[in-house]
């Protein structure tokens, strides 16, 4: 289920099914680094809408967590730990952020969460064949990752 209007009145009726909620983690700035955080921006959320139709009825997929690249890393790490309380609180099992973002591979540990790291893919002077080859491996890899969490709880 994503966040609409429509979906989000049907996952309060069958909120008993979602066990499981995914966030895309997203940087924003306007140095260097912009070019590529944007293409991040497109990447990962295509990565989880997929995700999501992978799973409908299991996930609700929310809107990005967005930061900016040049907000503390206490500041980014104590915001995303309020997200994952606030899914607690919810009684999500299964807490799920998705980011091609590099700072945050090595903190995955700091979360009562899953954190999994993407390469983010330039594409766009990609062949559209081959664009969408390379994002249904992408996704058939999230898949694999997200079952053996469910298995292992």
């Amino acid at each position: 289920m994503i966040w609409s209007g429509k979906e989000i009145t049907l996952y309060f009726q069958e909120k008993k099914y979602i066990d499981t909620v995914t966030v895309p983690l997203l940087p924003v700035s306007f140095g260097e680094s912009s070019r590529q955080e944007a293409e991040q921006g497109e990447f990962i959320p295509l990565l989880t809408s997929l995700l999501e139709r992978q799973f409908k009825g299991r996930m609700l997929l929310l809107p990005p967590f967005t930061y900016f690249s040049t907000e503390s890393d206490e500041q980014k790490k104590q915001r995303l730990n309020d997200w994952v309380l606030q899914f607690k609180k919810e009684e999500f099992k299964n807490i799920i952020f998705v980011t091609a973002d590099p700072f945050w591979r090595g903190h995955e540990q700091e979360f009562d969460a899953e954190i999994i790291w993407m390469p983010s893919i330039p594409m766009e002077h990609m062949d559209a064949k081959y664009k969408q080859k390379i994002v249904d491996d992408q996704v058939s890899q999230l898949v694999k990752l997200i079952v053996q969490k469910w298995q292992a709880n």
